[in-house]
């Protein structure tokens, strides 16, 4: 896959929001420059969830970002979105994959060299990796650090993203440990200025968001 979309990788957690609505927060982190989105709600109801991943899916079009959907491989595939991540809990990615197609994008958590090669193996189109450092946002992170990242890296050629604990202070770090890009939760939703939250990971101006190699047009 493009890595260019993995750039700033924005991962929702509702909890975090300082604002009225995630679909508002969303907006204007797109709007800012994220280059993916993923929705994550590790406690929702099927039916719920179903709705709001078709509006993000919609929303995220149109800014040309792809939309993928955390743990529910269903529900990624019926609100039409681009791909699911996969936690090692979750459905096998080989299992995902067959019944996904070869066209989906298809990410795996990683805590380990191990765990990054056996998801490569079975056909991950990238790792998430962590938790680099600590965080507040997940209560069962295992941790991996910088070296534990850059040894991930080392040992794949899929690309890798850093998550867990990511600042405007810190991300540098990940990126110089190998990342292709950077997973951020808290740093963007729990901002007061999500604009400027997301230009601080970017370097100062929004950066144009990226544009996978798939039509995500529909």
């Amino acid at each position: 896959m493009d890595r260019n979309v993995l750039r700033l990788y924005l991962v929702t957690d509702e909890s975090c929001l300082r604002y009225a609505s995630l679909l508002d927060a969303v907006q204007e982190a797109l709007q800012a420059g994220v280059t993916l989105v993923q929705y994550r709600e590790k406690n929702g109801l099927g039916r719920e969830m179903l709705q709001k991943a078709v509006v993000l899916r919609k929303l995220c079009h149109r800014y040309h970002v792809p939309f993928i959907v955390n743990d529910r491989l269903d529900i990624a595939l019926l609100s039409e979105a681009d791909g699911v991540h996969l936690g090692q809990d979750d459905l096998p990615v080989a299992e995902a994959r067959k019944l996904a197609g070869p066209d989906f994008i298809i990410g795996a958590t990683a805590h380990s060299v191990q765990e990054a090669l056996a998801a490569q193996a079975a056909g991950a189109d990238y790792l998430g990796c962590g938790a680099v450092f600590p965080t507040s946002t997940k209560k069962d992170t295992v941790s991996l650090g910088l070296d534990g990242l850059q040894a991930i890296r080392n040992m794949v050629h899929i690309p890798v993203v850093g998550i867990a604990g990511i600042t405007p202070q810190n991300y540098k770090q990940v990126l110089a440990a190998g990342a292709d890009g950077i997973a951020v939760v808290s740093g963007i939703l729990g901002a007061e200025n999500i604009t400027g939250a997301v230009n601080k990971f970017l370097d100062g101006p929004a950066m144009a968001a990226a544009v996978p190699q798939k039509d995500i047009s529909r």
